[in-house]
């Protein structure tokens, strides 16, 4: 069976961003970009995650940029994200969610740690991947009911 190359570098991208760990501060600029993660998170009633923040990538940023998130509380890791980012120099708002289905996240404190990157194919098939900016910092997960 074949894979489609771009299936297979998402996934690949998302197996990434899940291993991980970012070192940059909570509101982390490498050049023109920056990503922020707000303080705060929500579980829903539904089962789902979501964070939020804002990120800047400039024109000149390499194409399909995307937000990559990865979220740690107690022995638990979930990595989500894929939001693809619009890079056109101004601060736009993200928000990422993930289905709490096969992981144990509850409310209370965690570690949450935000990526815009980009990856690429070259040849042999070999997968790079760059981060134009990366920040971690603490957030409260709180539920959201309605």
């Amino acid at each position: 069976m074949r894979v489609p190359t771009r299936r297979l570098a998402v996934a690949a991208l998302s197996a990434l961003a899940a291993a991980t760990a970012f070192t940059a501060p909570a509101d982390a600029r490498s050049h023109e970009n920056a990503i922020s993660v707000q303080e705060v998170g929500h579980i829903s009633d539904g089962g789902r995650v979501t964070l939020y923040g804002t990120y800047v990538c400039e024109p000149s940023s390499p194409r399909g940029v995307q937000i990559q998130v990865t979220l740690a509380q107690d022995s638990t890791r979930l990595g989500f994200g894929g939001q693809q980012a619009e890079c056109d120099g101004r601060e736009h708002d993200w928000s990422a969610s993930a289905s709490l289905e096969l992981v144990n996240l509850h409310p209370g404190a965690a570690a949450a740690e935000a990526g815009l990157q980009a990856a690429s194919l070259h040849s042999g098939f070999t997968l790079r991947v760059a981060y134009l900016a990366q920040t971690e910092r603490d957030v409260h997960l709180e539920e959201q009911h309605g």
